[in-house]
This record gives C-alpha cells, structure tokens and sequence, in this order.
C-alpha cells in the first residue's frame, strides 16, 4: 500500500501495519499505525517487543526516543524510492 507513514511523515511510500502493542502481548486487535518498510524495521531493531508492549505504545513515546528522534531527522531527508537498510541496535544484539 502506498500512503504517508505516520511516524516520519514521508508521502507516497510504501507502508504497512504496524500493531502499537505487539501481538503476543494482547496486541491483536488493539491500535494499529501504517509505516514505512525503513520505520517499521527500526522500531523493531531498537526495541524488544516487551519495551513496545510496556511503554513504547504509542507513536508519540516512540518518537520521543533519543535514537529515533535522531533516525527521524535522518529518515525525513531520505527519497522515499531509496532503498534503506537497518542495523540491529547493540542492546538487542545482547
């Protein structure tokens, strides 16, 4: 689907459903964001799905995070047809 990711603000990429709780913490059903591929991979690389379920829920808490709020200036500046690739944080390497 082609949209505006709701993180980053970017028009006419890609995006898909991003669950704001994950699934396995009772997320199903509960609210949902479109985001970018970019987005979506770097919220997954820098936070467990445990941090997003306790307190990384909401698109504002996300974007409040010193590593995304640094990854959102970046991002922001990027084409959206660029190809962007995503590094696992060091703390979930751990």
């Amino acid at each position: 689907m082609v949209d505006t990711c709701e993180l980053c603000r970017r028009a006419l990429v890609e995006t898909n459903v991003h669950h704001l709780v994950p699934k396995e913490y009772g997320g199903v059903d509960g609210p949902t964001a479109l985001l970018c591929k970019p987005c979506h991979r770097q919220i997954h690389a820098l936070f467990t799905n445990q941090e997003l379920a306790g307190f990384y829920h909401s698109l504002e808490r996300l974007a409040d995070h010193l590593d995304m709020k640094k990854y959102l200036r970046w991002i922001k500046k990027q084409d959206p047809n660029k190809r962007i690739t995503t590094r696992k944080s060091n703390q979930k390497k751990r």
